[in-house]
């Protein structure tokens, strides 16, 4: 072994359980079933505070007071609006048909266009600058993409609507129901952060390059276009769609674990108790779906399938410790909303790149790169190269 080698730590597959660095933006304690943003519970904030309240306690460590609610919603309204040479090129991005893959494109577009430079090179009032112009017109984007896509003319963004119900209004040109848009809010909210996940992951590291902030983003969005991170809830929701009736729930599921097919919507790499974001949204769910018959029905034979699926993976993996997580009861949620199914994974990056723009913020503000090792496993070196 080499000097170097001898220095090597070695990790978890996937670095589980490693910690990389200090955040005070929150973290996920698995094993309690909780999450938090800064000093705040995710839930209580999702179900007490507006979306822009907790993009604010993200940017700028606090809650806003009522001067600056009011100010910061400005902020975001006025950002969400496009630069006219982006407008006139959506149509040609949304020729892709993947409205993720059209949001990678724009945001990198968005960055050139609003000349956004590398972080090492800005002040932290211009890295915040940079932050919020990036991640208020996602929805703006997202929405544009969909409906040209569907050969749809792109609805404008309203100054006058929060950031989830101008989504709405964006995506079905109607105005939407107060209930709906204040449920789109709460998975917003509830989705905003969640530790060093993949893509947050992703944006720090590209951040500690010093990159722009479109930069960060941009990767960040790759990595949330998997279907083992944010592909899933529309996934979960095909699962019910799969099974159809509860006589099959008991056989489908038990088909599938044996198969070694993964079920989307159940399990975490760091829950071992209920998703308190599941338990949230499944009430979200309730609430949406009383007094509607067809939706009733549909709230009510999730809740079978969950329960059928977990007495199954309880039988058959004992000891395992798997549970619902938040894309089953997202799924639903967005469904009851009225979101097409190819817009549950975009709406995901709706509120998680206010999370990944408050995250690269922070490690701006470290100088030190992130670059581990590996190990090298192939054919011993050196060897002769062969002649041509």
């Amino acid at each position: 072994m080499t000097a170097l080698q001898d220095e090597l730590v070695e990790v978890p597959r996937g670095l589980k359980g490693v910690v990389v660095t200090d955040t005070a933006l929150g973290t996920v304690r698995g094993r309690q079933g909780f999450y938090h943003y800064r000093q705040y519970s995710a839930v209580e904030l999702a179900e007490r505070r507006s979306l822009e309240d907790v993009w604010h306690l993200q940017l700028e460590g606090r809650l806003p007071d009522a001067h600056e609610r009011a100010r910061f919603a400005a902020e975001v309204a006025a950002a969400r609006h496009l630069p006219q040479d982006l407008w006139d090129a959506l149509p040609l991005v949304a020729a892709s048909g993947d409205p993720m893959t059209g949001l990678r494109t724009a945001v990198s577009w968005l960055g050139a266009a609003r000349g956004m430079r590398p972080v090492y090179d800005l002040t932290p009032a211009e890295r915040r600058a940079d932050a919020v112009a990036l991640a208020a017109p996602v929805p703006t984007i997202l929405a544009a993409l969909h409906r040209l896509a569907a050969g749809l003319d792109p609805v404008p963004p309203r100054d006058d609507l929060g950031h989830a119900a101008n989504y709405l209004w964006m995506i079905t040109g109607q105005q939407p129901e107060p209930a709906a848009a204040r449920a789109v809010e709460q998975y917003l909210v509830l989705t905003v952060d969640h530790g060093f996940n993949a893509s947050t992951f992703t944006a720090r590291v590209i951040a500690s390059t010093g990159a722009d902030v479109a930069a960060c983003v941009v990767g960040a969005l790759g990595a949330l276009s998997g279907p083992l991170h944010g592909g899933a809830p529309s996934r979960a929701l095909d699962t019910l769609d799969a099974i159809g009736s509860a006589d099959r729930i008991d056989p489908w599921v038990r088909a599938a674990v044996e198969s070694g097919d993964r079920i989307m919507g159940f399990g975490h790499p760091i829950y071992r108790t209920e998703d308190p974001r599941s338990r949230m949204l499944k009430g979200v769910a309730r609430g949406l779906a009383t007094g509607r018959p067809e939706a009733e029905r549909l709230v009510a034979f999730a809740e079978e399938v969950e329960h059928g699926v977990l007495s199954v993976l309880a039988e058959l993996k004992p000891g395992r410790e798997l549970h619902t997580n938040v894309e089953f009861y997202a799924g639903v949620v967005m469904e009851l909303c009225g979101l097409p199914r190819a817009m549950f994974t975009p709406t995901f990056a709706v509120a998680r790149v206010i999370g990944w723009s408050a995250n690269v913020l922070e490690q701006a503000l470290d100088s030190k790169i992130i670059r581990p090792s590996s190990r090298y496993v192939g054919p011993p070196p050196p060897q002769p190269v062969p002649s041509a």
